[in-house]
């Protein structure tokens, strides 16, 4: 048989299941008035799903069918505007108030099941003894074993008040333990970590977002760490998604003089008359400074890092940002849902649209595209339009933040991913007190504290060797004696994390991790250059 013999066949196989799966005849095409109005959109509507509840082979779910409708609505607009169910708008209520109602726990995906990485001070879970490490798998009654992350925060989370049974695995105890706790508060602020790096250098992450809290927040953390010494800021905005569009003027507005514009607002519906936004407040901060961006960056953190950039108040570092330059409005719903609706275009004070094409390619590849899950892949950027500034630097629009100073981030492998599971599964132990001759290590609870000393926790060399044998005993964790060795460096970063984050807390943890971050590195080596900007940017004004 040829192969073009082959592939005909195939043709005419899968043409006869198509042909052949459909009863009756198709009706004969009639001319009709192809106007389209919101009253025939209605009644097609209509009609459609009548023939859905009439005909489908099983018993179609008339909310999710709707649901996906008007969705699929919206996204024929463009990739931001979204509709929301009754427990995603919740949730988006939640997020911008920076508190949502649970039980107020870090959690982990690991190989076999989702652990509790960090219990959140003066919390629901806090209160009741829940640990580091505890492995969930019991919630109210369901086999939470083979969860996801996702599946277990939403089984976690509820109204505030009502309750839910816990049972978890405990690396120090012979059978399970069961809580039954009640729903409270829990924080979700912006700023997720701060802490002093070398040389007088502050480090801010401005991660969680920008919701109603976040200036409150900057203030409280910029005023703490100067108490402490800091001379200049590393402004983290990595893996920001963007939120409250005030609180992004509020952030840019401590740094340059009021009354600058900080982003243009052009629209054309009433909810989004075109505006330039400025900022406000008395004298700005003279504080040197550098932002970090990423692929995560998007939307308000863009506005932010586009206003310092614009201005040359400050320089900013990393790899590219997303690209969003598209504003939403949130517009409730009967029955408790909701929806955002792009109405309007935002632009840096210069003029740069930020936003990256998204007429070509599907939803997928749009938020794919230059994202910070792989800042080695390949991202092509549209040409978009020169903006030139006042001082002669030409910038380009349609393609996000390009960060002053370029910086790959982190690299991970395979064989890092491996180690970063293989030392969680070791400090637990540890922790529990279970490692031979390292009895010393045992920590009942958390104490809280966000930073570490320099000089706090450090690997020796009789502890990496306990965490080699443990390691390499579990032939689960796909690790040999080489890959250890070639990555020796990473395995005493990432222990010395876990450690940290076993004694102190998940930010603790992570401030070993940012101490060795080559984009806060190099923020740190080009602060005398952003230095340079104060002066020139602030001196009369």
């Amino acid at each position: 048989m040829t192969r073009s013999y082959f592939l005909y066949a195939i043709l005419i196989i899968a043409l006869g299941a198509v042909v052949g799966g459909v009863f009756g005849k198709f009706p004969a095409a009639t001319q009709a008035d192809t106007t389209v109005t919101p009253a025939k959109v209605s009644a097609d509507f209509r009609e459609a799903l009548e023939v859905i509840e009439n005909n489908y082979v099983g018993k179609p779910d008339s909310e999710k069918t709707l649901d996906s409708a008007v969705q699929g609505m919206l996204w024929s607009l463009d990739p931001h505007s979204q509709f929301f169910t009754r427990d995603e708008f919740r949730k988006l209520y939640e997020e911008q108030s920076s508190q949502f109602y649970g039980i107020g726990v870090s959690i982990m995906q690991h190989r076999d099941g989702v652990y509790v990485q960090s219990v959140i001070p003066g919390t629901p879970a806090d209160k009741a003894g829940i640990r580091y490490g505890d492995r969930f798998i019991e919630v109210d009654g369901k086999d939470a074993r083979e969860w996801t992350s996702a599946e277990v925060s939403g089984n976690v989370r509820g109204e505030r008040g009502t309750k839910v049974k816990v049972k978890v695995e405990r690396a120090a105890s012979a059978t399970p333990v069961e809580f039954e706790i009640t729903r409270g508060g829990v924080p979700l602020p912006s700023i997720r970590n701060y802490f002093l790096l070398s040389d007088g250098v502050g480090y801010i992450g401005l991660t969680g977002g920008f919701q109603e809290t976040t200036s409150e927040e900057l203030n409280d953390a910029i005023a703490d760490l100067q108490k402490r010494g800091m001379t200049s800021l590393v402004l983290d905005v990595r893996g920001n998604p963007g939120g409250l569009l005030p609180q992004a003027i509020d952030v840019v507005s401590k740094f340059i003089p009021s009354g600058q514009t900080v982003v243009s607002v052009k629209g054309r519906s009433r909810y989004a008359i075109s505006q330039e936004l400025r900022s406000r407040g008395g004298e700005p901060n003279r504080l040197p400074l550098v932002v970090l961006v990423n692929g995560g960056s998007a939307s308000a953190s863009e506005i932010v890092a586009g206003a310092v950039q614009d201005y040359r108040r400050g320089l900013v570092v990393g790899s590219d940002s997303f690209g969003k330059g598209l504003v939403q409005r949130v517009f409730p719903l009967p029955y408790g849902t909701g929806l955002t609706l792009t109405t309007a275009r935002f632009y840096t004070p210069f003029g740069r649209s930020l936003q990256r094409d998204y007429s070509n390619g599907s939803i997928y590849e749009y938020f794919t595209h230059g994202g910070a899950e792989d800042e080695e892949a390949p991202r092509p950027k549209p040409a978009g339009v020169p903006v030139k500034l006042p001082d002669g630097r030409v910038l380009m629009g349609g393609r996000g933040i390009e960060p002053d100073v370029e910086v790959k981030g982190q690299a991970f492998n395979q064989t890092r991913f491996r180690i970063n599971d293989a030392a969680f599964y070791f400090v637990r132990q540890l922790v529990a007190g279970k490692i031979s001759g390292l009895e010393s290590y045992k920590v009942d609870r958390q104490n809280h504290q966000w930073s570490i000393a320099p000089d706090a926790f450090p690997i020796t060399d009789r502890l990496f060797e306990a965490f080699k044998a443990y390691t390499l005993a579990n032939k689960q964790n796909a690790l040999t004696a080489e890959n250890l060795a070639a990555e020796a460096d990473y395995a005493r970063m990432r222990l010395r994390m876990e450690i940290a984050t076993a004694n102190y807390s998940n930010e603790a943890g992570i401030q070993v991790l940012l101490e060795r971050d080559p984009q806060v590195l190099k923020a740190v080596e080009v602060m005398p250059e952003a230095r340079g900007f104060v002066d020139n940017n602030l001196a009369s004004k």
